[in-house]
């Protein structure tokens, strides 16, 4: 699992059958400073997630095990943040 920010929304009228009725964000894997890492990515979104909001987003075959196996999807986010806490001393 990573650790995501949310960044916004993706709308798609056309799309696979099965991804009817799902929503989708663009997200960006962070790092324990949460400063962004890597380039924005897509990812199923059935928790109900916001711009700015810090996920969970699991990948790969979780990714379909997390909704709907029959869904084509690489990234689904599993849960919302509400808080950090982060050793940096060591």
């Amino acid at each position: 699992m990573q650790i995501c920010r949310v960044k916004g929304n993706v709308w798609a009228t056309r799309k696979e059958e099965t991804l009817k009725g799902q929503k989708f964000l663009i997200v960006t894997r962070i790092d324990e400073n949460q400063s962004e890492i890597g380039p924005p990515f897509v990812a199923v979104d059935n928790i109900g997630a916001g711009v700015g909001e810090l996920v969970i987003v699991t990948a790969g075959s979780s990714a379909r095990k997390a909704s709907d196996e029959s869904l084509p999807v690489d990234a689904a986010v599993v849960g919302i943040i509400d808080s950090m806490d982060v050793d940096l001393s060591s």
